[in-house]
């Protein structure tokens, strides 16, 4: 039986698009079911930074004001879904007095563990930088030398927007078989690519994703127990 303080606690999820907010479910749902998860949406978010080519003092001043909006709002944890706006997340951690577990942290380490040659894939070209340093960052702290492959799969993310998911799917499936020749592990940079973890199969190259990871560490952050959140796979 989950104890009553799992119960109480909140999380406000702050995605720069709508394309996770119902993918996550699920996950929420196996590994995180007594927390109450508050989804906050600004699609303008992303939108701006993609026009902009990379994160800009405006959209780092809407994350913080979101995060410290959460703060006030009594949310025990904010869990960062977009890695575009990871450098904001890191800000806005060291703006609030709770936990900010951005979605591709865990994930990043577990590449820097598995490998030495890693793909980075993305469809968001304003992704690849952030989750390349983000690699080559915990790469020094473990001091350990890597080599970053950066991929951007050209067209998929607009499809995916679309309603094309299955021309989404051909482009990054195509894009992952690539990368997977010739290095050690391939990230998948943005959540919404986890879909495609059941259809990859057999590949030379440890594949990873997020979301899971992700939820898995901001369950720890909470200090929740994982025969209390859901079963690990």
């Amino acid at each position: 039986m989950p104890d009553a303080a799992d119960q109480s606690k909140t999380v406000f999820a702050l995605h720069t698009s709508f394309a996770l907010v119902q993918p996550l479910r699920p996950l929420f749902a196996e590994l995180v079911s007594t927390v109450n998860i508050v989804n906050v949406v600004d699609d303008s978010l992303l939108s701006d930074v993609r026009v902009a080519g990379g994160l800009t003092p405006s959209v780092t001043r809407r994350i913080l004001g979101y995060g410290l909006l959460a703060e006030a709002s009594g949310a025990n944890a904010i869990f960062n879904c977009c890695s575009s706006v990871g450098e904001a997340a890191d800000l806005l951690a060291r703006a609030v007095d709770i936990p900010v577990v951005k979605i591709d942290d865990r994930m990043t380490t577990e590449a820097v563990l598995q490998g030495s040659r890693i793909a980075v894939i993305a469809t968001v070209a304003t992704t690849l930088d952030p989750t390349s340093l983000l690699i080559e960052t915990k790469a020094s702290q473990q001091h350990k030398t890597v080599e970053v492959r950066r991929c951007l799969v050209q067209g998929a993310f607009d499809a995916l927007m679309c309603g094309d998911a299955s021309g989404h799917d051909r482009l990054v499936l195509s894009a992952i078989g690539r990368a997977a020749s010739d290095c050690d592990v391939v990230v998948l940079a943005q959540a919404s690519m986890a879909r495609l973890m059941p259809q990859i199969g057999n590949l030379p190259a440890l594949v990873l994703s997020s979301p899971r990871s992700g939820i898995q560490a901001l369950r720890d952050a909470l200090g929740l127990r994982a025969n209390s959140a859901g079963a690990e796979s």
